[in-house]
């Protein structure tokens, strides 16, 4: 689709993009200000500690007592290149070839694809609306029963569909996990961005067992800096540091000293004012559902997207992709279809991307609904 849409813009066309999970405010002013500053500062920017900036992780180590209550050693996180990164890593130091690791499908393909480029057996877990798209207990359970797992990725707020995993539930995935001898990975990149009164919860809250990923790129809008970070158990901060040393050396240097300025107040303030333009934007695709008329929709706590399904409205088109790829063809709108995130029922499933703001998500919805009368009529 994204390649879709660079040819349909080299034509000329005006095309909405409502694709990809990239915030379009950027980096918090003082984040670029820092970079700029660094070009003339005459601080080293070879290689850093493989752990990442001391500075940095210290920064890391305040957000966490300041979002969550918890005090964490620096020298217990790993600043990593993206949150792509750190979920090498975590899978790398956490599983062997053949281990069966669970996830929720639909779920974020590069999980999928990473832990089976790495050898390990993917479980995936059927999690349909009527469980919020989220793991349970139960899945679990049913899963483990059928041979050991030893593993569990969860995601809160989660690619595709934007549902959060509530703290009671949480707390119960991660003492089922730690009870059974199950690694849990939390991946947490888009906690910040959510429409619930919280941040999110980290699994670190419930015992620090868990690996837990984050990453610079969605809150702070730093995509193109390609720093995320890991919280490191105690069993695992040796491993991790080894096999980071072994992979990339360090994270990006002067991306790193630029983002200790991400952790000032006014950054946090424009970072504030960006998740409202999502809440805008989201407010107006919850309030078209109707009209729609999209179906399996679990209210999107958090990050950037509305999953949806379109088997209704299906048409003259075989499966999501030839619907996706008429609506760009027809009315210039870029949606993501579903069969990444899930390779059962993603053929009648679309993403829609809140990230370019009201007034793009206003317009598109105009022009998908238009596109949807014309199918109805046919």
């Amino acid at each position: 689709m994204l390649a879709a849409v660079a040819h349909a813009r080299a034509q000329g066309r005006e095309v909405i993009s409502l694709c990809a999970g990239e915030p379009g405010q950027g980096a918090p002013s003082a984040v670029r200000a820092a970079a700029a500053q660094l070009m003339h500062a005459g601080i080293p920017l070879g290689y850093s500690e493989t752990l990442g900036v001391r500075a940095l992780r210290e920064g890391i180590a305040g957000h966490y007592a300041r979002w969550y209550g918890l005090d964490i050693d620096p020298q217990r996180i790993c600043v990593t290149t993206g949150s792509s990164g750190a979920f090498v890593l975590a899978f790398l130091s956490a599983f062997d070839h053949g281990d069966r690791v669970a996830l929720a499908r639909p779920g974020y393909p590069a999980y999928k694809n990473i832990l089976t480029a790495l050898g390990a057996e993917v479980v995936e877990l059927d999690c349909g609306a009527d469980v919020r798209f989220q793991p349970t207990v139960e899945l679990l359970a049913a899963a483990h029963a059928q041979a050991p797992l030893r593993g569990l990725v969860v995601a809160s707020p989660a690619n595709p569909t934007g549902t959060m995993i509530s703290p009671d539930e949480l707390g119960a995935l991660v003492r089922w996990c730690d009870e059974h001898g199950v690694r849990v990975v939390s991946d947490e990149i888009y906690h910040g961005v959510t429409y619930t009164g919280t941040v999110g919860t980290c699994a670190w809250e419930f015992g620090r067992r868990a690996l837990v990923v984050s990453s610079f790129s969605k809150y702070w809008g730093m995509t193109g800096w390609r720093l995320g970070w890991l919280l490191l158990p105690d069993d695992l901060a040796g491993p991790v540091d080894a096999l980071a040393g072994n992979l990339a050396l360090c994270a990006p240097v002067p991306a790193q000293h630029a983002a200790v300025a991400a952790f000032t107040e006014a950054a946090d303030t424009e970072c504030q004012v960006a998740v409202e333009g999502f809440a805008a934007a989201r407010r107006l695709v919850l309030e078209a559902l109707p009209a729609l008329g999209w179906t399996d929709v679990a209210p999107a706590d958090g990050a950037f997207y509305v999953y949806a399904g379109i088997a209704n409205l299906l048409g003259p088109y075989a499966d999501s992709v030839k619907w996706c790829q008429a609506l760009l063809d027809q009315e210039d709108v870029a949606i993501t279809p579903g069969i990444d995130f899930d390779g059962v029922y993603g053929s009648t499933h679309v993403r829609l991307s809140l990230a370019p703001g009201p007034d793009a998500v206003a317009e598109a919805i105009r022009r998908i609904l238009r596109f949807q009368s014309r199918i109805v009529s046919a």
